[in-house]
């Protein structure tokens, strides 16, 4: 409104800046928790691969899912240590469990799942032991207990794989908090995605036909948890654009290649170890651009303010009528 080219109304403040402060302060976390985003989910999705084949009588393909889930949870402690600074720090979130904190629920799964993929993965190993004395014992007693240890770990891995994506949507980043419907779907689909790959490169030619069942279902979980975080509002601008965006963009190419590569691959160990390399490079940037699009939305206080002026603003029309 003007009377005689004077304008009387303020128009809307464009905030960049709380006193010069940001409006929101941005993650502290580094790359190595992006690294931990996605060994963690590998190590889940190689232990369900492990169970799946202890079930079925596949020997080979039970071995590599059992190792990859080992070698997961162990790189995912590392980075999350590393990113704590010190050992210690994990080791004293052990000291209580908190059922409404996503990262105390998280240590314990993590705490849980670690010793039991241990276990499993180490009774491959009784194959290479005596066969007499105190060694042929553990040689005979190993196998029925990673058949327990790897079972057990299957039964944690949903949690391990789903769990960082409430972690994250936990948080007042703006395009992880809004994301929180769709974060655990995409990272289950993911983690599946590259333990299959894993599968798929390792495993013996003759047992990896489930593989290829299950890169196609990681790949319908995470397409549609995918399809609605970019359909989120304004919030959703960091997965479609920028570095964050083609990150986004690189793991939904390469998931695609990598499940055509893999039904087309039949026994073909070339095709199944470009079918795999192709999905566990999905899956790396998946993670890598969903962790990115958090740092952006946290850096931009666009991300922060207008949403908050949309939500009030319909509070003060419901209220009006």
């Amino acid at each position: 409104m003007t009377r005689g080219g004077e304008q009387l109304t303020v128009p809307p403040a464009d905030f960049a800046s709380y006193y010069g402060r940001p409006v929101l302060k941005p993650p502290v976390w580094k790359y190595d928790i992006a690294g931990y985003l996605f060994t963690g989910g590998l190590a889940a999705g190689g232990a369900l691969i492990g169970a799946g084949a202890q079930l079925t009588g596949r020997p080979g393909l039970r071995m590599v899912g059992r190792w990859t889930a080992l070698g997961g949870v162990a790189a995912s402690t590392y980075l999350l240590v590393h990113d704590l600074g010190r050992p210690t720090r994990f080791h004293h979130m052990l000291r209580v469990a908190k059922v409404t904190s996503p990262m105390s629920v998280g240590t314990w799964i993590l705490a849980a799942f670690g010793p039991l993929a241990g276990v499993a993965a180490v009774a491959e190993l009784a194959p290479l032991l005596p066969q007499h004395g105190v060694l042929g014992l553990a040689r005979r007693i190993a196998p029925p207990i990673g058949t327990v240890a790897g079972l057990a770990a299957a039964a944690t891995a949903p949690a391990l794989a789903t769990y960082t994506g409430v972690l994250l949507a936990d948080t007042a980043v703006p395009s992880w908090h809004d994301a929180y419907p769709s974060l655990p779907f995409v990272f289950a689909g993911s983690a599946l995605a590259a333990a299959s790959g894993v599968g798929l490169i390792a495993a013996p030619a003759a047992e990896t036909a489930p593989l290829r069942r299950l890169a196609l279902a990681a790949a319908a979980i995470e397409l549609g948890g995918g399809h609605r975080l970019e359909r989120q509002g304004l919030t959703s601008e960091p997965y479609t654009h920028g570095r964050s965006g083609r990150l986004v963009k690189a793991g939904r190419a390469l998931l695609a290649v990598g499940v055509a590569t893999a039904l087309v691959s039949r026994r073909s160990r070339v095709l199944s170890a470009i079918s795999g390399a192709a999905l566990v490079a999905s899956s790396v940037a998946t993670r890598f651009g969903v962790f990115e699009a958090g740092r952006v939305s946290a850096r931009d206080p666009k991300y922060t303010v207008v949403p908050q002026r949309e939500r009030l603003a319909e509070k003060q029309s419901a209220t009006r009528l």
